[in-house]
């Protein structure tokens, strides 16, 4: 690969990074406007990810597939209620913990790929993974009587176990489908399943607040399209260490437009769960590389 080519997909990657920043950002920022209408959210950004698949990706896109194969189905119906818990935690939790929580799918996909896939449970996903799970334990305050974990960080770690499932998902079925048609999975489906309680639970936006939740939108998408164009020039390991700072990122828009607060034990958790995602993914990728590669 040429230094051109990696200076792009650095580029490309930092940028899908940005976006998804802003999405998270944005969408907590409507949850403070008093416009939390999370089936509206969810429904934005499904609307917006097919209008961008069928711009970027409208030879790729094979949308037959979606009713024919059992995996795509599956992974929609997942996807698209995850996307549905991930935007209602943020709301409720604020972005930066709910990121948090919800970045702990990376162990979680480990374990399942090693069941579901059978692939190798190396040393390193069992340090990662448990260096992850105090973590999160030290971030959800499990160890306080006075504060202990409430619904919504459930629902956050449901939405992680439900991340690492369409992960393993996604994996197989990159053996048959086209990327552009996994991502049109989760919209499709997606929209079944949170168009009709948006409808009912409508009510009328300002255009301030339409703007936000169409940038939204956007920034999702646009982050999704430049993350799998950039890991096509970009190694697993230097894509993902590039993605962790996603919730540090969300953590810092958190405190400094949210007024959004980490006691310390929250912030060590935090560190530890972005310590051992970050270990895992470095440690994966250089024990499947080759002595060339």
């Amino acid at each position: 690969m040429s230094a051109l080519h990696h200076r792009r997909a650095v580029f490309l990657m930092l940028a899908s990074a940005a976006f998804f920043v802003a999405n998270m950002l944005l969408v907590r920022a409507l949850g403070e406007l008093g416009l939390a209408n999370v089936w509206l959210i969810a429904v934005a950004r499904f609307i917006v990810g097919l209008a961008l698949i069928l711009t970027v990706y409208r030879r790729e896109f094979q949308p037959a597939h979606l009713w024919r194969n059992r995996k795509l189905i599956d992974r929609g119906l997942v996807g698209g209620a995850g996307t549905y818990v991930t935007y209602l935690t943020v709301i409720e939790l604020g972005a930066g913990r709910a990121t948090f929580i919800g970045n702990t799918y990376v162990i979680w996909g480990a374990f399942l790929a090693a069941w579901v896939l059978k692939e190798k449970l190396r040393t390193s996903v069992l340090v990662g993974g448990l260096s992850a799970l105090i973590g999160l334990a030290l971030l959800t305050n499990i160890f306080s009587s006075a504060n202990p974990p409430g619904l919504y960080d459930a629902l956050a770690v449901l939405g992680a176990l439900m991340s690492a499932h369409v992960v393993v998902t996604i994996r197989q079925l990159h053996d048959c489908e086209h990327t552009s048609t996994i991502f049109a999975a989760q919209c499709v489906y997606g929209l079944l399943l949170c168009t009709g309680p948006a409808i009912a639970t409508f009510a009328p936006l300002s255009p301030p607040a339409w703007a936000v939740l169409i940038v939204a939108s956007l920034c999702a998408g646009a982050g999704q399209l430049t993350m799998t164009r950039a890991f096509r020039d970009l190694p697993v390991a230097e894509g993902s260490l590039i993605q962790m700072l996603v919730p540090l990122g969300i953590a810092a828009g958190g405190v400094f437009f949210f007024g959004e607060h980490f006691a310390p034990p929250e912030l060590l958790g935090a560190a530890l769960i972005l310590a051992g995602c970050a270990f895992i993914a470095f440690r994966r990728d250089a024990t499947a590389a080759g002595p060339g590669e």
